[in-house]
């Protein structure tokens, strides 16, 4: 799939047509996925994450070589002798951290100087596996571990205020909503002053969103997929909210909208992502 046309930046959220709202409240027929169930999905999270990798293997999500192109944070500093930390959270089977490592490790430019050591972690201990056996994988300069995020664990492996750039993309949306408040703090302990936090995840009415039948909703902009695993929707609005009523100044915030094409299959697809900027406050 490849972008049809250059994405449109904007903090303003889509205006849906009466097609799209009557797909909304098709949604609502059947109720909300009963709490029971809602309960379930949350006890069964990481088995179900672990199934997905079990399924897919390292198949199903491409190498994240986009990543240098809209985070410019991942390549430029102003003195590139110095070797910074990275932690990827969320790192799946590693499309976004081996990119990264074979960029560094080139001959070119400044990047290869300037040395990320790379925490990555995944909720999934199958995923976790998949990085390890990546041939790529080397202790001196990636360390991999499974935790839930919305814990303590992540301090048992990375020392507080020691982290330049955190990433999160794609991670937020499949964790429930009631925790969002715990993932960022952690982090926010994670980074050093002024560090940097990098967010990308699907955006509000996605056409992800739209295509949820009735029975698969759980909340308000939360969903339950087939395979158990779960995704949000998030506004610009209440992720800003979020990251400075965190400790977090927001440099930038707002919605990606792309059009991609496959002609082969004659697909095109709008989405709807939304990515920011979060800078570490100083106190």
């Amino acid at each position: 799939m490849e972008p049809l046309e250059a994405d449109v930046f904007t903090t303003q959220a889509k205006e849906l047509s009466a097609v799209e709202k009557q797909k909304l409240e098709e949604q609502n027929k059947r109720g909300l996925v009963p709490e029971f169930k809602a309960n379930k999905l949350e006890i069964d999270a990481q088995r179900n994450w672990d199934i997905f990798y079990k399924r897919n293997e390292t198949r199903f999500f491409k190498d994240r070589h986009w990543t240098t192109r809209e985070f410019q944070e991942l390549l430029d500093q102003e003195e590139c002798h110095e070797k910074r930390t990275l932690f990827e959270v969320g790192c799946g089977v590693g499309n976004l951290v081996f990119p990264l490592l074979e960029e560094q490790t080139s001959e070119e430019g400044c990047f290869s100087n300037s040395r990320f050591f790379f925490y990555a972690c995944d909720f999934s201990p199958r995923a976790v596996e998949f990085v390890r056996s990546n041939p790529l994988y080397d202790p001196s300069q990636i360390s991999a571990f499974q935790c839930d995020i919305t814990t303590q664990q992540v301090h048992e492996h990375i020392p507080a205020s020691s982290v330049d750039i955190c990433t999160m993309i794609f991670v937020l949306s499949a964790i429930h909503p009631q925790k969002f408040i715990d993932v960022v703090q952690n982090l926010g302990k994670l980074l050093k002053p002024g560090g940097l936090l990098l967010f990308r995840d699907y955006g509000l009415y996605d056409m992800a969103q739209l295509r949820f039948k009735p029975g698969n909703k759980i909340a308000e902009n939360l969903y339950v997929r087939q395979d158990g695993t779960r995704s949000y929707f998030f506004s610009e609005k209440e992720v800003s909210k979020l990251f400075e009523e965190n400790g977090f100044e927001v440099i930038t915030n707002a919605y990606v909208h792309r059009r991609t094409l496959n002609l082969k299959e004659g697909v095109d697809v709008p989405r709807i992502f939304l990515q920011g900027k979060f800078r570490r406050k100083n106190q």
